[in-house]
């Protein structure tokens, strides 16, 4: 936070919250810490998950002088201009619910018209307020709607094979849970019912809530500063196909750019990080200028189609499990974690070991000349 609590002020001071700056910043920190720690001969390696695994990723190809490798999980470095289908993400959510259950896919699909016919009622939205448990009275659907988009899309995101609490305290494979809790329900309850009843384990778990902000909520996890990035450099087009358990959309740029100005007072650059970082045909460029890389990714997760899914090179490599999330393999270590886990892990630590290995061996080989 560079200009302390006024750093979300304007988009004068979030001008500074953008994708180079914070890798010149890491470079400037490496450096820093290798002088100050008398160890500049030691090497380093980049660890990033998300956002972070993109920086990673990033990180080893514009500084390959101080990292000697990256480890960047869940990256969706391809998630830009068109080069991964638009419906991805979506259709990776609407997925991991299907295969959870098809009953509790359906359910939530066809629960978006049930809201929209009930908040059109005259006394619609003082229902919805009472059956949301809502601490204020309601004044649109959209709330309704961002609340249970949001839940559904993080618990994809976060189905991970153990107790958990990265974005919300949830149990182990939570997209089961909640479509535990829907198929649970007897036939004659509402899908609205049921939905709620599904995201609650989102908000919940714990069961400390007695009511929701569903309007004006806290930003818990500082996405004020995603918004930012997303409406001037991350720009990744997304919409809902016909598969999607959300109700179809398309993108605009146009209104997209509109929202935008009118948040942030700033344009969008749409074609930027591909131009800056490179994305299509990434195979091509990494083979010849990248190396010591290696991209994880799980299945499960909806980023995945945007990230690298296929080895590059001897050096470049693609790491994916089937049963993943987002950014598994970087949670804490567990007596319960299953043997895929482990294993992937293991895998990480034999590349990176043999990259330090060979770098050791290069600076013997250099001194002894």
């Amino acid at each position: 936070m560079p200009f302390g609590n006024k750093s979300y002020k304007s988009a004068e001071t979030l001008g500074y919250l953008n994708s180079q700056q914070a890798l010149a910043d890491f470079a400037i920190l490496i450096r820093s810490l290798k002088h100050n720690l008398s160890s500049e001969a030691s090497p380093v390696v980049v660890f990033g998950g998300s956002y972070g695994g993109m920086l990673a990723a990033w990180f080893r190809l514009k500084y390959p002088h101080i990292a000697i490798g990256a480890l960047a999980s869940s990256a969706p470095i391809l998630q830009f201009d068109d080069i991964t289908p638009w419906s991805s993400f979506y259709d990776v959510v609407s997925q991991d619910f299907k295969e959870a259950s098809l009953n509790c896919y359906e359910v939530i699909k066809g629960s978006w018209a049930e809201l929209e016919a009930l908040s059109a009622q005259k006394e619609g939205l003082t229902e919805l307020s009472r059956t949301f448990r809502a601490c204020q009275d309601l004044h649109s659907l959209d709330s309704v709607w961002d609340w249970l988009w949001s839940a559904f899309v993080y618990t994809a995101m976060v189905n991970y094979p153990t107790e958990a609490n990265f974005m919300m305290p949830l149990p182990a494979y939570p997209v089961q849970a909640m479509c535990k809790i829907i198929d649970g329900f007897p036939s004659g309850a509402s899908k609205i019912t049921r939905v709620f009843a599904a995201a609650s384990l989102y908000y919940n778990y714990s069961r400390a809530e007695k009511c929701f902000k569903l309007e004006h909520g806290p930003d818990a996890h500082g996405l004020h500063g995603w918004d930012w990035q997303a409406c001037t450099e991350m720009v990744m087009p997304m919409s809902c196909s016909q598969e999607s358990m959300f109700p179809p959309s398309g993108f605009s740029y146009k209104e997209f750019a509109e929202d935008c100005m009118k948040t942030f007072g700033a344009k969008p650059r749409p074609h930027w990080i591909t131009t800056e970082f490179g994305g299509k045909r990434i195979d091509r460029a990494l083979k010849r200028s990248g190396g010591n890389i290696i991209f994880s990714n799980g299945m499960q997760d909806p980023w995945s189609r945007g990230g690298v899914l296929k080895n590059i090179s001897s050096t470049i490599i693609a790491l994916v499990t089937e049963k993943g999330a987002h950014h598994v393999d970087f949670r804490f270590a567990t007596k319960d974690d299953p043997e895929w886990l482990k294993e992937l892990r293991r895998k990480e630590v034999e590349i990176i070991q043999g990259w330090i290995d060979q770098y050791y061996a290069d600076l013997k080989r250099l001194n002894n000349e």
